[in-house]
């Protein structure tokens, strides 16, 4: 049994009995489900008790047709032949949400949402909310319903939850270590998975950047090379803002101390949508694995506050205290995302023996 934990008087041990997804805006059964009112959860309800940080917004990202895509290339065209051949689809079974080493869960919400979409029968409980901490060994989910409806949701709703969990860990770590900044992921995600990844960063207690090309400028060198310099981007796009009549941030990439002051010049004489500025690779790795980041607390300065400011490149969890010590206001690391090493969880129905080899290998 998983322990029950209560809070004000209610236990956080929930009892989720998963109902179809439905196509409103409404509430619906107020008590466990609530409809998100972003674009980002189109076609999506989600239990209130277990969304404690909601999905980042997308104007097109289709969540639910995501879940279906992960569960259909696992299926192919024959379904799942070894479930079919070794378990009687009338048999019931419980199974047990395992944490194989320790770190930051997230994925929780997601889960639901496959169970919901294999086996809308399927009963699920937890005892640890998306963003709580777990300990190598600890129980902190069960799902109880058809054997086959659990094993067939069983690798898809782990991959989804081993790699969101494992975003969540190392960015809550970032996090910590980059105060008084605050720690960004980038663009790096996993084709399709844009949406997921940056919610998992949220959980983590990371902030977002932007979501795609749609939500935000960003004036990267490419950008400035074609346009013809610092100066020509920038009255671009304040020129191309002003005509479509479009207000949202800008920001510009920045990789030495005059390009900075070519922006700040340009700012004072021209009225600029212009909101960040990005100083990349002015963090210096040096020979001892140590980085000076002397370079960019000199830019930092001379911006002074006027902009916000982003630092970007040669960011580690070994370095990213020193560079938040600058004054930047931003760090954006894309290794959040695009090579993070996902946690450890297993869902097993014979918990025992699953501990029992865990011992043995050290996982559990």
């Amino acid at each position: 049994m998983l322990p029950v934990l209560h809070l004000n008087k209610i236990s956080m041990f929930r009892t989720l009995h998963l109902s179809p997804l439905v196509n409103s805006l409404s509430v619906s059964a107020p008590s466990l489900f609530v409809r998100m009112s972003t674009a980002a959860t189109k076609n999506t309800v989600f239990p209130v008790e277990s969304l404690t940080v909601n999905p980042p917004q997308h104007p097109t990202y289709d969540l639910k047709q995501v879940i279906k895509l992960a569960l259909s290339e696992d299926a192919g065209d024959l379904g799942d032949v070894t479930c079919k051949a070794t378990i009687p689809i009338e048999i019931e079974s419980e199974a047990h949400f395992l944490a194989k080493e320790d770190g930051i869960v997230a994925g929780i919400s997601l889960a639901e949402m496959v169970f919901n979409e294999v086996d809308p029968a399927l009963k699920v409980e937890w005892s640890r909310r998306d963003g709580d901490k777990v300990r190598k060994g600890l129980q902190f989910g069960r799902v109880h319903g058809k054997a086959h409806s659990i094993v067939v949701a069983e690798r898809v709703v782990l991959n989804f939850m081993q790699r969101m969990s494992g975003i969540a860990t190392l960015t809550q770590a970032m996090a910590d270590a980059a105060k008084p900044a605050y720690i960004l992921e980038t663009r790096k995600t996993a084709p399709g998975l844009r949406l997921v990844d940056k919610w998992a960063v949220l959980i983590g207690g990371g902030r977002n950047h932007r979501m795609g090309l749609f939500d935000m400028v960003m004036i990267k060198d490419n950008h400035i090379s074609t346009a013809g310099g610092v100066t020509s981007a920038l009255k671009s796009v304040d020129m191309y803002l002003e005509i479509n009549n479009i207000q949202m941030g800008v920001e510009i990439e920045t990789r030495t101390l005059e390009e900075v002051n070519e922006v700040l010049d340009y700012a004072s004489q021209t009225k600029t949508s212009l909101t960040r500025i990005m100083l990349d690779n002015m963090v210096v790795p040096l020979p001892n694995g140590d980085v000076d980041v002397s370079l960019l607390r000199e830019a930092v300065e001379l911006i002074d506050g006027r902009f916000e400011t982003e630092a970007s490149g040669n960011v580690t969890i070994e370095t990213v205290h020193k560079i938040g010590q600058t004054g930047v206001t931003y760090i954006s690391s894309g290794a959040l995302t695009h090579s993070v090493k996902a946690l450890d969880i297993s869902l097993k129905i014979d918990t025992e023996l699953a501990l029992k080899v865990g011992r043995r290998t050290k996982r559990a």
